[in-house]
C-alpha cells in the first residue's frame, strides 16, 4: 500500500505546484503524520521535495524534476502520447488519467492534436460499441438479432474478434457459431446485443479475415450519376476528387462504387429530381420503376 501511495504522491506533485499535507491525507485516507513520513521516505530516495509554510505554502517538487524515463527515446515518448491522444478522442475510458500521468512522467507538453465527435450518433450505438469493445477485450461470446440486406432477421451467436471501421460504417469481425465460420456483421443491423458468460480462446486468423475483406470488395456496385450543379456541396462532401468530372453544361458526372444493397437505390432517390442515373441500365430501370410506383400512390 505504501509503495503505491508513494508513486501516487509523486504523480500528484508532478501535476501540481504544491499541495498541503492535509489534502493528501484526505485523498489517501491516512493521517497527516503518515503523509509526512511518506515525504521523508521520498526525500531519502532522492526525490527533490520541499515544504513551505504560510499562505500558499505546502509540499512541492523542484520544477526541474522529471522521473527517469531513459528506457524510451524522445520519439518513442511522443508516439505513446500521440497514440493515447488519438485513443482519448474515441472516448476510450480512463485514457485521460493515463495521459496525464505519462505527460508528467515524460516532462512533455500534451498537445491535443485530434478530436472526434460522435454526438450525432444515438445513445444506442454508443452503448453497442462499448458493449462490443468489452466483449472483444474480455473474449466473451455474444448473442444478437441480425437483419440481412433483405430485412430477414436471424439469431446469431458469435465470438467477437475485432471492431472494424470502413467506408463510414462500423463492422464486427467474428466467428459465427450459427454459420460455423468467420463473418462480418454491420453494426447498424445488429440488434439486442447480449454479452454471455461464455469465454473463447480463438484469435484472428489473417487468411480468414483477408477472405472476408475480399468478399466485401467483390460485392460492390458501380454506377454513374449526372447531378445538378446545385448539389455541388453534397458531391464534394461525399466524394473524392477523382470520382468527379464536370460537363460543359455545368452538370457533374460522378462515379460511385459502393457495397451492394437496397440502400443504394434509396441513396440515389435521395437526390430527388437533382440527379439522373447514367449507367448501368439495370439501375436506371429499377429507379424508373420505383418512381412510377411512388407516383401511382398519388394518382
Amino acid at each position: 500500500m505504501q509503495v503505491g501511495r508513494l508513486f501516487e504522491i509523486v504523480y500528484i506533485l508532478l501535476n501540481r505546484k504544491n499541495i498541503t499535507a492535509k489534502e493528501l491525507s484526505k485523498q489517501f485516507e491516512v493521517s497527516v503524520r503518515t503523509i509526512y513520513r511518506d515525504i521523508e521516505v521520498l526525500c531519502q530516495a532522492g526525490i527533490p521535495i520541499y515544504t513551505s509554510k504560510g499562505k500558499g505554502g505546502g509540499i512541492g517538487l523542484l520544477n526541474s524534476f522529471v522521473l527517469n524515463k531513459s528506457v524510451l527515446t524522445k520519439e518513442e515518448q511522443e508516439e505513446i502520447i500521440t497514440a493515447l491522444q488519438g485513443l482519448r478522442a474515441t472516448n476510450y475510458t480512463s485514457t485521460n488519467q493515463i495521459l496525464t500521468k505519462l505527460t508528467n512522467l515524460f516532462g512533455t507538453d500534451s498537445l491535443n492534436w485530434i478530436e472526434i465527435d460522435f454526438t450525432d450518433w444515438s445513445d444506442q450505438k454508443k452503448e453497442a460499441l462499448q458493449l462490443l469493445k468489452a466483449a472483444v477485450l474480455e473474449r466473451k461470446v455474444i448473442e444478437f438479432d441480425y437483419y440481412n440486406s433483405s430485412g430477414q432477421k436471424a439469431k446469431r451467436r458469435v465470438e467477437p474478434l475485432q471492431l472494424w471501421f470502413k467506408n463510414k460504417n462500423w463492422y464486427l469481425k467474428a466467428f459465427c457459431h450459427t454459420k460455423s465460420g468467420f463473418r462480418l456483421f454491420k453494426l447498424n443491423r445488429m440488434k439486442h446485443i447480449c454479452l454471455t458468460n461464455e469465454t473463447f480462446l480463438r484469435v484472428i486468423e489473417p487468411d480468414s479475415l483477408t477472405y472476408l475483406h475480399e468478399q466485401k470488395s467483390l460485392n460492390q456496385v458501380s454506377f454513374t450519376l449526372r447531378v445538378d450543379p446545385s448539389q455541388a456541396y453534397r458531391i464534394y462532401d461525399e466524394c473524392d476528387e477523382e470520382q468527379i468530372s464536370k460537363e460543359e453544361t455545368g452538370y457533374f458526372l460522378v462515379k460511385y462504387c459502393y457495397p451492394a444493397g437496397e440502400w443504394i437505390y434509396d441513396f440515389i432517390l435521395s437526390y430527388g429530381n437533382q440527379a439522373e442515373v447514367v449507367e448501368p441500365e439495370y439501375i436506371r430501370t429499377v429507379i424508373k420503376n420505383r418512381l412510377k410506383g411512388a407516383l401511382d400512390k398519388y394518382l
